[in-house]
């Protein structure tokens, strides 16, 4: 996976990566993942299908696709998830990570990201108890 800079990511950034995916998941009950590189065909359809791919947790997930050769970003939210994120949330993540891209920053502007999303989304409120 490529870095800002055209470099392949070091550990540490994979690392920081998944750090911030598992605190984003951890604090809003939504399961966060990122996908870094070059995508074939249109970038809606590749996330959708990255996002289909997760699974049984694709309801629940939040996925952040980045295509740093096609300077191109897509968040895809699963049926649940898209309830505690709106368009405009989403929409506000990206470009502060757009902005940090352009920056040559994408790992912070990755980790920004899912902040963002985080704090959008929320905590999971509890089950009710009948």
């Amino acid at each position: 996976m490529p870095s800002g800079n055209g470099e392949p990511f070091t550990e540490g950034h994979v690392r920081e990566i998944s750090r911030s995916c598992s605190i984003a998941s951890s604090e809003t009950g939504l399961h966060y993942s990122v996908y870094v590189g070059a995508v074939e065909g249109e970038i809606r359809d590749h996330a959708e299908r990255l996002h289909a791919a997760l699974g049984a947790v694709s309801p629940r997930a939040v996925l952040v696709l980045v295509a740093p050769g096609d300077r191109q970003l897509e968040i895809v939210t699963g049926k649940d998830s898209s309830r505690r994120l709106s368009d405009r949330a989403c929409a506000l993540a990206a470009l502060s990570m757009t902005t940090s891209f352009s920056g040559g920053d994408l790992v912070g502007g990755i980790t920004t990201g899912l902040r963002m999303l985080s704090e959008a989304a929320g905590r999971e409120l509890p089950a009710a108890r009948h």
